[in-house]
């Protein structure tokens, strides 16, 4: 187990240390985007990103977050191909909580305990939520952010978007982060304010998205999934010795993170000249 530790803590070093504006970023080549753009709301430019970046798309579409779901359906249905040249597997299932377990084994209060797994294992991960109010005295679809800040305790860093524009670009963000830091992401924007929003984005081009993903990161992503040839034990049941040391065996990928979030979004303004800040 402490082997198992120092290797995680070398690869939060290992994420810290691709922050460094001088690594990754310099060697990195530059893409001149074609500056073109298209008239659609945060829904379609949030699922665009999405599902170019992603192999497994769990849905189960809700208001004010329907159309996500729907335009990834319906694309893989038209045979459209991600950034790796496959068409990604879409499934829809039953609830929120199974759209969450789907991804972990693939309105936001439901998957809880998946996120707090998820979290926990160090898995990258974006969940990209149109935010909206959870029903007290009455349900209502409309209103605030509390079904993100239930999440706030589940070890998932938070990401706000306030307009189209800024909801997709983020959403690209977060899925290079992400995977650099190992730290799960939930991205939001507002339900049906942003959401719904017809307005002018500038688009994020597949070469702007090769840019900005780490291709070893993202090997290292695949290698971390579970084979058959490659047995590794995972969700013990621990004494409190053993598992408070894995929790702070997680904290130097949380002091990283930042850094990592930074790397990024200065890799995307290169990419795009469009600077965010954490």
């Amino acid at each position: 187990m402490a082997e198992r530790f120092a290797e995680d803590e070398r690869f939060a070093q290992d994420a810290a240390g691709r922050a460094d504006p001088a690594g990754t970023a310099a060697a990195a080549q530059s893409v001149e985007p074609g500056r073109r753009c298209k008239t659609f709301d945060a829904n379609e430019a949030v699922a665009r990103i999405a599902y170019r970046l992603s192999e497994v798309i769990a849905i189960y579409p809700i208001t004010p977050a329907s159309a996500m779901g729907e335009h990834a359906d319906a694309w893989a249905a038209e045979q459209r191909t991600n950034l790796w040249g496959t068409v990604p597997d879409v499934v829809e299932m039953q609830s929120e909580a199974g759209a969450a377990g789907a991804v972990h084994g693939a309105l936001q209060v439901l998957m809880l305990p998946d996120l707090f797994k998820i979290a926990g294992e160090l898995t990258a991960f974006c969940l990209h939520v149109a935010a909206r109010t959870v029903a007290t005295h009455a349900l209502s679809i409309f209103g605030d952010h509390s079904d993100v800040m239930a999440a706030r305790t589940t070890g998932l860093a938070l990401l706000a978007s306030g307009s189209a524009q800024e909801a997709q670009d983020l959403a690209a963000i977060s899925h290079a982060a992400t995977l650099a830091a190992r730290i799960p992401i939930l991205h939001f924007f507002d339900g049906f304010r942003t959401s719904h929003e017809i307005t002018k984005v500038e688009l994020v081009d597949d070469d702007v998205l090769r840019g900005l993903i780490d291709p070893a990161a993202l090997r290292a992503h695949r290698e971390r999934a579970l084979d058959p040839d490659r047995p590794v034990i995972r969700g013990t049941s621990q004494n409190p010795d053993a598992f408070f040391q894995a929790r702070e065996a997680a904290e130097p990928f949380y002091a990283a993170f930042p850094a990592v979030l930074d790397h990024a979004m200065a890799r995307f303004a290169e990419l795009t000249g469009r600077r965010y800040r954490p």
